[in-house]
């Protein structure tokens, strides 16, 4: 695409404790108004600690507002739009490489992306045992769906859908219509959901009974439910299996996706072959008041495990690591992430040898041969 694509990594929860192996990738897909800054699904829901204690790494894309993860025509908005050859093509082998992700995939999106997601796995059969579309348009072409679909893009991002696949009445349309793609999604374990457009426990009506407060949510989510209907009816014809859930209430809104990325987990578990739940662990030792003064790691997620020199453990929010040398400390957050790049205690910063600290604008933690500083948004790591 000619510029530089961020991804957010979720990493398996044994990454660290069995560095030998590899794992399952799962792709989080955003919606239509995906940011450029970070992906939906840490920013607007609880991807981050809901994967914690999951063995799967998951891939969120960052970016890609109305892109519907495609490869476009022509630029558009300053965008030169190449999302199935980044996704299927150019993602793949930089996480079996740098980040031991194994050749077992899924693809998980809401709204645009869990069009997307059907997409893309229909036009490279191969490349996932599992989609997942939660609220997605699942018809690209059926009446009235060119329409909103280039609607609904003009008014979130300013961007012309004839830069995407032309003109309404082109083939092109018909060949990202998941609808279309059906007969080449047999062998995938798939998951379609929507809601009904009425709200319910995570809306907050405007004062009239069973309406959303964002309209065009309510009328995205209503055509979301038609396309399904449409698509889930197509897959049966072709007996193809597909778990299905219509909610008698949702609207087109982030407390919805959250809940339906919870309620496939067990289903995308089976499809990528780990256990749908956690392992029993506990903390002990030098390990154990850290992990009880530190309320934000929450629960551990592995038992303890030797790493170089020392000791670590792993938990929802976070790390902590043992030395001889600088006792037991927590690692987390973005400083957190920054010292996992730099192959924490294994790499050139050692173990950690104080707390995070405030700092101008920021936060600091010294390490035994430097130290991370995270400030003004981004985290800079000072190894000596």
């Amino acid at each position: 695409m000619g510029t530089r694509i961020q991804v957010q990594l979720l990493l398996a929860r044994d990454w660290n404790i069995t560095p030998g192996n590899r794992f399952p990738v799962l792709y989080l897909l955003d919606g239509l108004r995906a940011e450029d800054g970070e992906s939906g699904w840490t920013k607007d829901a609880g991807a981050q600690g809901f994967y914690a204690d999951k063995n799967v790494t998951v891939a969120l894309p960052v970016g890609g507002g109305s892109s519907y993860y495609t490869d476009w025509r022509r630029p558009d908005n300053g965008k030169n739009y190449r999302w199935e050859t980044f996704l299927i093509r150019e993602l793949p082998p930089l996480l079996e490489k740098d980040w031991r992700g194994s050749s077992v995939r899924g693809m998980a999106g809401l709204s645009m992306g869990g069009s997307a997601a059907m997409t893309l796995i229909g036009r490279n059969p191969d490349f996932a045992r599992f989609a997942a579309s939660y609220s997605g348009l699942l018809t690209t072409t059926t009446l009235g769906m060119p329409q909103a679909i280039r609607y609904s893009m003009r008014d979130a991002d300013g961007y012309d859908s004839d830069a995407m696949w032309g003109p309404i009445t082109d083939a092109e349309w018909g060949t990202h219509d998941p609808y279309a793609l059906a007969e080449h999604l047999k062998g995938v374990s798939l998951y379609v959901s929507s809601g009904s457009g009425l709200v319910g426990v995570g809306g907050i009506p405007p004062g009239i009974p069973g309406v959303s407060t964002t309209f065009t949510g309510t009328a995205l989510e209503l055509l979301a439910r038609i396309s399904s209907t449409q698509f889930v009816a197509k897959l049966n014809k072709l007996s193809i299996p597909v778990q299905v859930n219509y909610r008698p209430s949702g609207t087109h809104s982030w407390p919805y996706w959250d809940f339906e990325m919870r309620q496939s987990w067990p289903q995308a578990a089976a499809a990528l072959g780990v256990e749908a739940a956690k392992p029993e662990c506990a903390s002990d030792g030098a390990i154990l008041p850290v992990a009880l003064a530190k309320s934000w790691l929450g629960e551990c997620v592995t038992p303890e495990f030797a790493v170089a020199s020392g000791a670590a453990q792993d938990f929802k929010g976070g790390r902590v690591f043992w030395s001889q040398a600088g006792g037991a400390h927590a690692v987390g957050g973005m400083i957190g992430g920054a010292y996992e790049g730099a192959a924490g205690p294994t790499g050139a910063l050692g173990f950690p040898i104080s707390d995070e600290s405030p700092i101008s604008n920021g936060v600091r933690q010294n390490f035994q041969h430097g130290f991370i500083e995270f400030r003004d948004g981004k985290a800079e790591i000072h190894a000596s």
